[in-house]
């Protein structure tokens, strides 16, 4: 049995405007941007060595140094708040996935931050030449996309962060289909998987939205000349609601409250988005089971 097959093709590069100098220096007055592409971007801090010691060192300095050049050469890259980024112990980093490039501007900053993330990616990335290798080697946790193995990734995501290992999920679950490239509908695993790890480990497991726009408008046959991408790894999202009376829950996080977090988490992504875009965010959502726009 193969992948379920994804619906609808992501709407054209032309389908919205690269991120202009203009605003870019706008989001400049408001918020320190850093270049992600370097070592500590936001200054002096300790790197987590057992984490970096532990995943295929060699092979992940190669990978991070090509990845470092191609972001320098195909786009200029700024980014704010990865001083949230912790220096130990587990955390979710739930980032928006618009482009593939999109994959990278997490990782490579998280990697330049001393922390080395597992990552839930789909199966058959594995399989891709030369990157899927890679993508192994630097903490891929493939995902069969397949009904009923919605319980087997939601668990090993939770053992990965009870295990003390921080986690980046992509919650749309592939690229958006939104026509103007905004967040779109979320499946509540991130939401089991914050709540069951946090209930597990007995506090609120640190949970952050890492929102990346401008990637959309590179032409990677072309890249010249090189258009702007920001990135904003946001400060951590309050749930602690939610964990009100985990202990009773039996075996299985409520629904409702899921549902809840994982919304809270698309509502603040299209927030963060709209800032750094410059734009108002339609009305309501992308509903990528309908492939049509729906209320809030």
């Amino acid at each position: 049995m193969g992948a379920m097959a994804s619906k609808g093709k992501p709407s054209p590069r032309s389908a919205v405007k690269p991120l202009s100098d203009e605003q870019v220096a706008k989001l400049a007055k408001k918020h320190h941007l850093v270049d992600p592409t370097h070592d500590f971007p936001t200054g002096p801090r300790k790197a987590n060595t057992a984490e970096i010691e532990a995943q295929h060192p060699k092979a992940t300095q190669r990978l991070l140094t090509g990845c470092d050049l191609v972001m320098r050469t195909h786009s200029k890259i700024r980014v704010w708040g990865l001083e949230h980024v912790p220096e130990t112990g587990p955390f979710i980093t739930a980032a928006t996935h618009v482009t593939m490039y999109d994959v990278f501007v997490p990782m490579v900053s998280m990697f330049h931050q001393g922390r080395r993330p597992r990552y839930m990616a789909k199966a058959e990335m594995a399989k891709w030449p030369l990157i899927g290798k890679w993508f192994q080697l630097v903490g891929m946790q493939p995902v069969e996309r397949r009904a009923g193995k919605a319980r087997a990734i939601e668990e090993t995501s939770v053992e990965i962060l009870t295990s003390g290992r921080p986690l980046t999920v992509w919650p749309e679950g592939t690229v958006t289909r939104d026509p103007q490239k905004w967040p779109m509908s979320m499946k509540n695993g991130v939401g089991v998987i914050a709540l069951e790890a946090s209930r597990r480990l007995g506090y609120q497991v640190p949970l952050y939205c890492s929102v990346t726009w401008g990637a959309a408008s590179i032409n990677h046959w072309w890249p010249w000349p090189r258009k702007n991408v920001v990135m904003c790894f946001d400060e951590a999202l309050d749930y602690s609601d939610l964990l009100d009376g985990c202990d009773s829950w039996g075996k299985d996080v409520p629904t409702d409250r899921a549902d809840e977090l994982t919304r809270r988490i698309r509502v603040r992504m299209t927030e963060i988005m709209a800032e750094i875009r410059g734009e108002q965010a339609p009305d309501g959502y992308w509903d990528y089971r309908t492939m049509s726009r729906v209320k809030d």
